[in-house]
């Protein structure tokens, strides 16, 4: 244990001292503090991409996921690298274009003023109640049961009070104990997340996640290829096989219409989640909004969606290797549970099992710099947002760059604060940590990339229609999942899978925004100024490589269906 943590804290502060070193000028600028300066270049926005994206509530989440329905929620990886291209190739030219550096103020030019600052009150309401407390979660879950913190705590079930317990009373009250457990886990990482994204602007985030990008490959490669290697007697090929042979099901990425991810939402709802996050989300999109050019913005994500296609190896194989394990309790220490494991425990359960105790705690230190990350982004996204958005359009005009940043900063705590009040009660989530978030997400996902869409493909549809559709996009989300939703699941009916739903009011949605645009047009043609910031030629390898992600995604796809089976 005291060499898992001296290597731990060992290469968390070197990623601090190189983060630090890097970026003690340029913050007291807008464009320095929010993009850095506008230099990112696509390796370093890649890096930053992955690792803002590649947190906790991904590797926790989506392994638990996994650990309970197999290679079936590979498609929160595999599509995000279409969203990625698609995102490279339409939206990211246009936000270089205008200059922009929120997505919000792309929608003040598109619509007005007012639309811009509702859009920023979601992102923000979403940021503080589902983004921040779920990655603040996870990644004490993640820390707690790496170094088995809730015993250093001495929160420890008596044996005694153990033995007249059945497995799902055990269970129950063993998340009373984690919970007590995380507290000050969360209020920890919190505090050196602030300390990150606050006071260091997106540069240090960015070079952090670099750092910390070679630490995850490298690591998260070596989960499953340490864990095959245990579950195949030393042999990763043996471990396959057994893999394959044991749970075949666990490798249909096709599923059931009951798997949380239908086959047919990929051409629902799940596309238009995925457009959200890549394309739309200014914890993401913000990196590349920070490139020096288009062409480093468009390799960059185009470099993070050839990364993302690697994903499962590190996201979905974890799980099903910790399945086959807690199936196996008598020969793998860690599962001794069994059935009575809750899934977000499968991933940080499996680092304990096959990594030695140094390397726990390197890469305890890479998911520290992976929870950080996403922390960070949505951190330092919430007060760009603010200060650019609500402070300096609303409350103080005449406001300094240096006082706009200041003001992003304080604002900044508080949303760290409200981050950390919320987090630890995660843990009584129905369902399992990563389809929680996906579902809450929709009620201000979905509304937000509708009004994005029709403002990029229409030049008429007036701000009262994005006004109207913002209303209606998440009034009718927040009635279908959380009024109609139960009461037809406890009536005994079967309701739609809520990516259904979201794709269903998107589409319903664009007919009312464009209805209102056909009604009360604007009065002239929206026509978006080049503000030559950036130089916005396109990569010359753009379409090439775009063609080749999508049919390695689709070639994924078919070897694990049963189309493979009936191709042999």
């Amino acid at each position: 244990m005291i060499l898992s943590i001296a290597s731990f804290l060992g290469f968390t502060l070197l990623v601090a001292l190189i983060a630090w070193l890097a970026t003690r000028k340029n913050v007291n600028s807008s464009d320095g503090y929010f993009l850095g300066g506008r230099s990112l270049t696509g390796p370093v926005i890649a890096g930053s991409l992955l690792l803002t994206n590649l947190s906790t509530e991904q590797i926790v989440g989506l392994n638990g996921a996994a650990f309970e329905e197999g290679v079936v929620v590979m498609a929160w990886e595999t599509l995000a690298a279409i969203a990625m291209v698609l995102t490279a190739m339409f939206l990211l030219p246009r936000y270089l274009k205008g200059g922009i550096t929120t997505v919000p103020q792309f929608l003040e030019n598109r619509y007005d003023k007012m639309t811009k600052t509702w859009v920023s009150g979601l992102f923000l309401s979403g940021y503080v109640v589902v983004l921040l407390p779920i990655v603040l979660y996870s990644g004490a879950l993640a820390v707690n049961t790496m170094f088995d913190v809730p015993t250093a705590l001495g929160l420890v079930i008596p044996a005694d009070v153990a033995s007249t317990l059945n497995p799902t009373e055990l269970l129950d009250l063993q998340r009373e104990y984690d919970f007590i457990a995380l507290w000050p886990t969360v209020i920890s990482i919190a505090f050196i997340g602030v300390i990150y994204a606050v006071f260091g602007g997106l540069k240090a985030v960015a070079v952090s996640d670099s750092i910390n990008a070679i630490g995850l490959l490298v690591g998260g490669l070596a989960i499953p290829l340490f864990g095959l290697i245990a579950i195949g007697d030393g042999s990763a090929m043996a471990g396959i096989d057994n893999l394959f042979t044991e749970f075949p099901g666990k490798f249909n990425a096709i599923g059931s219409s009951t798997a949380s991810v239908p086959f047919a939402t990929i051409f629902t709802g799940l596309m238009l989640v995925q457009m959200f996050y890549w394309g739309t989300n200014q914890a993401i999109i913000q990196r590349a909004l920070g490139a020096k050019n288009l062409a480093e913005g468009q390799k960059g994500l185009l470099i993070a969606s050839f990364l993302k296609i690697l994903g499962p190896l590190m996201l979905v194989l974890p799980g099903i290797i910790a399945f086959y394990m807690s199936q196996h309790p008598e020969s793998f220490t860690f599962f001794e549970g069994g059935n009575s494991i809750y899934k977000d425990q499968a991933y940080p359960l499996l680092v304990k099992q096959v990594l030695p105790a140094g390397m726990v705690g390197f890469f305890a230190a890479v998911l520290f710099g992976a929870i950080l990350s996403s922390f960070n982004g949505a951190l330092n996204s919430s007060v760009t947002i603010f200060g650019l958005d609500i402070y300096k359009a609303h409350i103080n005009t005449e406001a300094s760059e240096a006082k706009v940043v200041k003001m992003g900063q304080t604002f900044g705590v508080f949303l760290a604060i409200g981050g950390v009040c919320i987090a630890p009660f995660l843990i009584y989530a129905k369902g399992g940590l990563f389809n929680y978030l996906q579902e809450i997400n929709g009620c201000y996902s979905i509304p937000i990339f509708t009004i994005i869409v029709v403002g990029y493909v229409t030049k008429r549809v007036p701000a009262i229609a994005a006004k109207v559709g913002l209303i209606s996009g998440v009034v009718l989300y927040t009635i279908s999942q959380f009024v109609l939703k139960p009461m037809v699941v406890e009536s005994g009916g079967t309701y739609p899978h809520f990516l259904h739903v979201m794709a269903i009011l998107f589409v319903l949605n664009i007919i009312i925004m464009l209805i209102i645009g056909k009604l009360k047009p604007r009065g002239t043609d929206f026509v978006q100024e080049y503000t030559e910031q950036v130089d916005i030629t396109p990569w010359k390898y753009l379409k090439p490589v775009s063609i080749m992600v999508v049919i390695i995604v689709v070639l994924t796809y078919i070897y694990f269906s049963p189309l493979a089976d009936f191709l042999k």
